[in-house]
């Protein structure tokens, strides 16, 4: 079919559940394709500015984190029933204090029931909304969950007090992924003498809650340790892409939500310092130049490596960029017989892409409004090609050792960082006040070599 129908093709199919994109968050007015400019300082123009989201409106005052409401009987007797069941979403009725709870039920309305059943419908809603699991459990988590802002404890606590459907406010916080639906049923499936196998699916059942509970109309969303990235409209998949992900230790690939804001085709890469100068790499080239770099000096003697436009290229003909403190990015390889490889662990935490110059284009036409033409044009120019997006797309990148596969089977992948054990360990203790803290603390490396 060729690069051009592929994409035609792949756009017509994300488009065609509802008009999807006809939906999307509107981003910044058009921005100009950038032709021919790599950011090396040369003569050609500049890249254009990313786009800029559309202005959020401002916040509403900030609720109470432990708000403390009036409860009658038959609401507080509803929340009881639901913490009876909670098992069934991976968690723990214990740690929702029903015996305090039954007790000030039996004692009937006042303000001891008004601070047990309070107390234990907020923590009910912080686990089910944001996830069990303490931040400092969930190593390398940056994936910032904006639920807590969407839907405060207070304002749902007033709803389900409101309405008097305390199970019903509480049962739409679940997420909204298949996944999620596929790890319950599991759950559900496994005999309680299979601990090792329920622990399992409750880590994971948590990490959804990780993430914001509806993953938005299109998106894209990779799992590490499966190797895969897809292409998803309304939590359909619309197509797939094996990766390569970062090695094990120190440049492995972190978990992220970020948003596309460009595609670049047939991009340039800056080498870094610790290539230029560790491994003398700017010296060679000054003694033998090579066309496929280009070499400056600053003012101040640094030596810049700006690895040319090519098949050669570290980057390959594509590049997806998505702003972030850790420099990681999706992209292509000009190494691509590593994605036949079984076990893909092999970058410096970039996640690199197969058909990269495919999924790059039904970016540009979904998100620039590009014709099939015009993309198949700028990928085939051999020229640098910024393509700035004019509509937002998510890129969630995940940590998952269970769900289902690219072909819906539910599959354990291997922990290849051995992220489970702290998640697993958070379980066996109990359950830890929350905190604002909604990413990790941890060290931010910037992975910026995709070697």
């Amino acid at each position: 079919m060729g690069l051009t129908g592929v994409a035609a093709a792949l756009t017509a199919l994300a488009l065609g559940s509802g008009g999807a994109m006809a939906q999307a968050v509107p981003g910044a007015p058009a921005q100009p394709i950038v032709q021919g400019a790599a950011p090396d300082g040369s003569a050609s123009p500049a890249p254009a500015p990313a786009a800029t989201a559309t202005p959020t409106p401002p916040a509403p005052p900030p609720l109470p984190n432990n708000p403390v409401m009036a409860w009658n009987l038959r609401d507080a007797r509803a929340l009881l029933d639901v913490i009876g069941t909670v098992d069934s979403e991976g968690l723990i009725p214990a740690d929702y204090q029903p015996e305090a709870l039954s007790a000030a039920i039996a004692r009937g309305p006042g303000p001891e029931l008004d601070e047990a059943a309070s107390k234990s419908f907020t923590w009910l809603v912080e686990d089910m909304r944001d996830g069990r699991t303490p931040m400092t459990s969930r190593l390398q988590w940056f994936a910032v969950d904006p639920d807590m802002d969407r839907n405060p404890t207070a304002t749902l606590m007033a709803r389900a007090l409101e309405s008097h459907d305390v199970a019903g406010v509480l049962a739409g916080l679940e997420p909204t992924h298949n996944d999620y639906r596929a790890l319950k049923a599991a759950l559900a499936a496994t005999p309680k003498a299979e601990t090792r196998k329920r622990a399992l699916i409750q880590a994971n059942l948590d990490r959804w809650r990780w993430l914001p509970r509806d993953l938005g109309l299109l998106y894209l969303i990779t799992n590490v340790p499966e190797y895969q990235l897809r292409l998803a409209t309304r939590d359909r998949i619309v197509r797939t892409y094996r990766t390569i992900v970062g090695k094990p230790g120190r440049t492995a690939t972190p978990q992220l939500a970020e948003t596309v804001q460009a595609v670049v085709f047939n991009p340039t890469w800056t080498v870094p310092q610790s290539i230029v100068v560790g491994e003398g790499l700017g010296a060679r080239l000054l003694r033998s130049p090579n066309p496929q770099y280009k070499v400056t000096r600053g003012a101040n003697g640094m030596l810049t490596v700006v690895q040319q436009p090519g098949p050669s290229n570290s980057l390959g003909l594509m590049k997806i960029d998505m702003p972030n403190p850790h420099a990681i990015y999706l992209h292509d390889t000009p190494n691509r017989n590593l994605f036949n490889a079984v076990n893909r662990a092999f970058s410096h935490g970039c996640v690199r892409t197969e058909r990269a110059q495919e999924l790059g284009m039904t970016m540009a036409i979904l998100g620039a409004d590009l014709t099939p033409d015009k993309a198949i044009e700028l990928a085939d120019s051999g020229k640098y090609n910024k393509v700035q997006m004019t509509k937002t797309f998510p890129v969630y990148i995940t940590y998952f050792t269970m769900g289902q596969d690219i072909t819906g089977k539910l599959t354990t992948f291997a922990d290849i960082y051995q992220r489970d054990a702290p998640v697993l360990a958070s379980f066996n203790r109990p359950r830890a006040l929350k905190t604002t803290q909604r990413s990790s603390n941890e060290a931010i490396i910037k992975l910026d070599n995709p070697l």
